[in-house]
């Protein structure tokens, strides 16, 4: 699998590319909009968010029948199975942005003027907020049909670029805030939302330009449209257990504690969003293949894949996270001029939660491919919802909302080592060498790196330079750690083959 392995090395750089440039900006666009807006109304725009989100469960099942059903298709090289999927896949995604306005303007605003701890002075703005949120979900829920299309095809060079336009648009917005004269958080809300408008019509137009599949036409398959709902249906449990988990904590917090620590959990998140994206630029690289390979039968490659795309997924992300864990205190001072309480702690713990997040992603994408994931997503729901009840209990009996954190950390172990037995069972992945080949071997990568980059850094008194020193330390020692016991002795080949391509 030649071609298939530099086509997956070429969507990777690409996307490292755009996710370097994206994070960068991302991460000043953090800092500049906490000290114009302030603490309190950051703290708002991201608990209103939330209530909206919550009501994205059914975008989030259908995004991933969307991009299974697509690679599926296109790895069984049938375009006119492709050009159903798309075309039924966005009247479902039309009917899904109906019914979220609809729960949104209902359900939503009852628990907007009901539970959320809003300051008086702020409950207008916060609910001009909460209007342009909802109108920037339908936005993105109208625009996953256009996303999985390009990511299925593997045109991620597109995908670059329309993500970092729309990094650029963003950041355009924060330099036009100190010049506003209304109110900075309504007027901030709005013009995300435009954001928004522009960058669903450039996903339309190269859609509609490149793809000949990507075109609308009257789908009349009702084996298809059953398919597709059965698949997402089961999803559904996961992506309301995943919102719980997320917007849902995040809605507790702010019940209990106030939007000063929402705050603290909005810059933490924003955090930890740019750091796992370059796992998550890997793994979309990856996953068409995963699917592909699956539909063509080619099952010992599939194998190969999972257990590659879990290996690198965690110590691509571990080069980042050791240093951040290691100098947050630091970094976050340097970066905001206001640190939220609480701040340093979410983001050490959700980084770390991120690590095991790194190693179940791959094993998700593999049982998608299946199709078959009833009983999959119904027990792995329960794990991942389960955050929400005992994050509850937390904080009804007065802990501390780093807590919170902990308990998805737990909850999400848990889950990983049942995820490998199931698997085990369901696609007969084998146990034995994942756990030899795969977990076993990180353990050793992080227990070695770790207390040696303490170590070393500690054995200088200005901050930067241990900032230095830990970057460089930790990415010498993952890196000769991952290639001496991470990497079989194919994958070392491989590499070195690539380098040298590469070199000469």
């Amino acid at each position: 699998m030649p071609s298939n392995t530099t086509r997956i090395a070429k969507n990777t750089l690409m996307l490292y590319f755009r996710q370097i440039l994206i994070m960068l900006v991302n991460l000043y666009t953090v800092r500049v909009v906490l000290e114009i807006l302030g603490v309190q109304d950051y703290g708002i725009y991201n608990v209103v968010g939330g209530v909206v989100v919550l009501f994205t469960f059914l975008n989030s099942a259908m995004t991933n029948a969307t991009q299974r059903f697509l690679n599926f298709a296109l790895g069984q090289d049938d375009a006119e199975q492709v050009r159903n999927v798309y075309s039924a896949s966005l009247i479902i995604h039309i009917a899904i942005a109906v019914l979220v306005v609809i729960l949104a303007q209902t359900l939503g605003l009852w628990f907007f003027h009901t539970w959320l701890n809003i300051p008086y002075e702020r409950q207008a703005a916060a609910f001009a907020v909460y209007q342009f949120s909802v109108a920037t979900t339908v936005i993105g829920i109208l625009q996953a049909p256009y996303r999985a299309t390009i990511i299925a095809h593997e045109k991620m060079p597109f995908f670059a670029i329309l993500s970092i336009v729309e990094a650029v648009l963003k950041l355009g917005v924060v330099f036009a805030l100190p010049v506003i004269l209304f109110d900075k958080l309504m007027v901030y809300a709005f013009l995300i939302c435009i954001t928004g408008v522009v960058i669903l019509l450039l996903h339309k137009l190269y859609c509609n330009r490149s793809f000949e599949a990507a075109r609308f036409r009257h789908c009349g398959d009702k084996e298809l449209f059953r398919q597709l709902l059965g698949f997402s249906g089961w999803s559904i449990f996961g992506g309301v257990a995943q919102i719980s988990r997320y917007q849902g904590i995040n809605i507790l917090v702010n019940i209990f504690h106030g939007v000063t620590v929402n705050a603290a959990m909005g810059v933490a998140a924003q955090v930890n969003a740019a750091v796992y994206q370059f796992v998550s630029n890997f793994q979309i690289a990856f996953n068409p293949q995963i699917v592909k390979s699956y539909a063509a039968r080619n099952y010992d490659y599939f194998m190969r894949l999972i257990f590659r795309t879990a290996k690198i997924s965690f110590c691509l992300l571990f080069l980042f996270v050791l240093p951040l864990y290691a100098n947050a205190d630091f970094i976050l001072q340097i970066w905001l001029t206001n640190v939220p309480k609480y701040t340093v702690a979410f983001t050490r713990l959700i980084l770390f939660f991120s690590l095991v997040g790194a190693i179940s992603d791959p094993l998700g994408m593999s049982i998608r491919a299946t199709g078959d994931i009833k009983n999959y997503q119904l027990i792995l729901s329960c794990f991942i919802f389960a955050s929400l009840p005992v994050s509850f209990l937390f904080l009804l009996a007065d802990f501390s909302p780093v807590w919170v954190l902990i308990a998805k950390i737990g909850l999400g172990a848990l889950a990983l080592v049942w995820q490998i037995f199931f698997l085990g069972r369901k696609i007969k992945l084998p146990v034995k060498g994942f756990f030899f080949e795969v977990i076993i071997p990180m353990f050793i990568i992080a227990g070695i790196s770790t207390p040696v980059t303490i170590f070393l850094q500690s054995l200088f008194i200005d901050d930067w330079s241990r900032l230095i020193i830990s970057c460089i330390v930790s990415t010498v020692t993952i890196g000769c750690l991952m290639y001496m016991i991470g990497l079989n002795r194919q994958e070392r080949i491989l590499l070195g083959a690539w380098v040298k391509k590469i070199v000469y």
